[in-house]
């Protein structure tokens, strides 16, 4: 496609071009016809001078011919006497007498009739083109001759070919100074308008950073103006929009609840990666296809399908069965509608409410194990004390007997509720630690010393090894009641001649204490639970060792609380390693 600067310019150059030919036809034809008329004006007033001059001499006189010759070389013209009825009695050129002597010419008969006469035509006697002009001699009423001046019109041809190259090559000159500045103009009109054209074609591109540099305080600048600022305004709404769609996109990328977004056709159009946690499936590979096709969880399937049917927004809990265990979310879906109330797609969210579920369930397990764990020493309580009101008092073996058990359950009772209340007081957010430094060997022997006289009951032998430097910041109060916690727990669960050993570890960074028992062990689906209060891995036998069912729960609570960890290693009928790490120094 033709440039508009190169139409533009094309069309103003024929203008230009038709103009200017126009215009230098007309002046030299204007200029030849002036010459021309001053040139016969010129010869007409010649020819008076010269019959004036012949009518002073008279045209009898023998000497007509002499003077018609110096007439002829003054004016450098020819000169031709010619009677009354216009027959020629002298002439500069001897040859014309013989061959204009049976003729009057036109110029001749016009002289005759109108007193004067002027016409240009090709001499019959040379054949060049002349022109005449005729004068009578004397009065135009009564003349008596008639003269007759030629003049050759090759000079008048020379100076009208001059006068037409001149023009020519003005006008030539003109049109090419003309079509160069019409070109300057062109350009420097059209340059901006071209770049505003490239910066308009980059702005459909989509590349909002192109501008144009033109400046000028002409309406052209004023476009470029509005332009770069268009662009401008382009590239900070596109900015803007990028900005915010990347924000949705890590926003919803990174929610812990998946998102999915189905479009009026049924066809998944947006999914998050947290989908693929919950139906533990490549969900990317879902987008552009049909919801139902590709989800196979029949319960999310009704809820979509119960959107679309009625409009309406749903909330309710799904279950759904991964390759470990069940989970549970909480599904909300809504329909997206357009501004005239037509259903565009829906949009579900699911919430993982899993952990919500199993809290609920260690509350009732736990409402559930406090009632039980108080209802059976209270029960033997009161029924112990309704058998020593019914008479047993008075058998003092009886007695005995019936007091040492009610004592035994008060003490356990006592237990039960001071463990509640520790754990209950550790658990509030504004619980502190007494920080101080404190060398974990002499803790753990102290502890030691503390259940060897239990483990010796039992005929476990409990074992301590230390190694390195064991002083770090710590609660040194605490920490006893960590390992009490944990060996005494170690001890009641490893069964008589078994094994315990207690190992004190000092590190560059680090403490490490590793409890290590020959006990039944743990199996590995309740390693996760061991720690809920009241959790019991063999519930008859656990109750029978006197625990309560909270020293591992508390143990748990300390070690977090001192921003250590805990880790737990266990074989059945081979044995539990519990292994604790603590920071050298704690960390503000």
């Amino acid at each position: 496609m033709m440039k508009f600067r190169t139409r533009l310019v094309s069309g103003m150059v024929i203008v230009i071009f038709f103009v200017l030919s126009a215009l230098g036809f007309l002046i030299a034809q204007l200029v030849e016809d002036v010459y021309v008329d001053q040139l016969s004006e010129r010869l007409s007033k010649e020819a008076e001078l010269a019959a004036l001059t012949f009518e002073d001499h008279g045209m009898e006189d023998e000497g007509l011919e002499v003077l018609t010759e110096q007439v002829g070389e003054r004016l450098d013209l020819r000169v031709t006497l010619l009677t009354e009825d216009g027959y020629i009695i002298e002439d500069t050129e001897e040859a014309r007498v013989g061959l204009e002597e049976n003729g009057s010419p036109p110029e001749n008969l016009e002289a005759l009739e109108n007193g004067e006469g002027g016409y240009v035509r090709e001499s019959q006697a040379s054949g060049e083109e002349l022109m005449f002009s005729v004068q009578p001699i004397g009065s135009t009423e009564e003349p008596q001759g008639y003269l007759r001046l030629g003049m050759p019109t090759a000079e008048f041809n020379y100076v009208n070919q001059n006068i037409w190259m001149f023009i020519g090559i003005t006008f030539t000159v003109a049109f090419i100074l003309i079509v160069v500045l019409t070109y300057r103009i062109t350009n420097q009109l059209t340059k901006p308008i071209g770049q505003v054209t490239k910066v308009a074609h980059e702005l459909a591109k989509g590349n909002f950073k192109a501008r144009t540099y033109e400046q000028s305080a002409d309406e052209i600048g004023e476009l470029t103006q509005s332009v770069n600022a268009l662009a401008y305004n382009l590239d900070q709404i596109t900015a803007s929009y990028q900005s915010q769609q990347e924000r949705l996109k890590t926003l919803i990328e990174n929610m812990g609840s998946g998102l999915f977004f189905i479009d009026h056709r049924g066809d998944i159009t947006l999914i998050n990666r947290a989908c693929h946690e919950i139906f533990e499936a490549d969900v990317s590979a879902w987008l552009d296809e049909t919801y139902y096709e590709v989800i196979k969880d029949q319960d999310v399937v009704q809820a979509i399908q119960q959107i679309f049917i009625t409009e309406e927004s749903y909330h309710g809990q799904i279950s759904v069965r991964g390759s470990i265990e069940m989970r549970h979310y909480d599904l909300h879906g809504a329909p997206i509608m357009s501004a005239d109330s037509k259903l565009r797609g829906v949009v579900i969210v699911l919430h993982d409410i899993s952990e919500l579920k199993r809290l609920e369930q260690i509350r009732k397990d736990f409402v559930a194990n406090v009632s039980h764990e108080l209802k059976t020493p209270v029960t033997s309580l009161k029924g112990f004390a309704e058998t020593l009101l019914d008479g047993a008092m008075e058998t003092p073996e009886l007695r005995e007997q019936f007091l040492d058990i009610i004592w035994k359950e008060s003490d356990r009772l006592q237990d039960l509720i001071t463990d509640l209340l520790e754990l209950s007081k550790i658990e509030q957010e504004y619980f502190q630690l007494n920080w101080g430094w404190v060398e974990a060997e002499t803790v753990a022997v102290e502890v030691a010393e503390l259940l060897k006289p239990k483990a010796q009951t039992k005929q476990i032998e409990l074992d301590m090894t230390i190694s390195g430097d064991t002083w770090f910041e710590s609660d040194s109060a605490r920490l006893k009641q960590i390992l009490i916690n944990l060996i005494n727990n170690s001890i009641a669960y490893t069964p008589e001649e078994g094994k315990v050993n207690v190992a004190v570890n000092g590190k560059a960074e680090e403490i490490e204490i590793i409890v290590v028992d020959t006990g039944e062990g743990i199996s590995e689906e309740e390693i996760p639970r061991i720690f809920e209060r009241f959790y019991r891995v063999d519930k008859a036998r656990s109750r029978n060792s006197g625990g309560t069912g909270l020293g591992l729960a508390i143990v748990k609570h300390l070690t977090d609380a001192h921003g250590g960890k805990i880790e737990v290693e266990s074989t059945i009928s081979y044995g539990t390693r519990f292994t604790l790490t603590f920071n050298r120094q704690r960390f503000l």
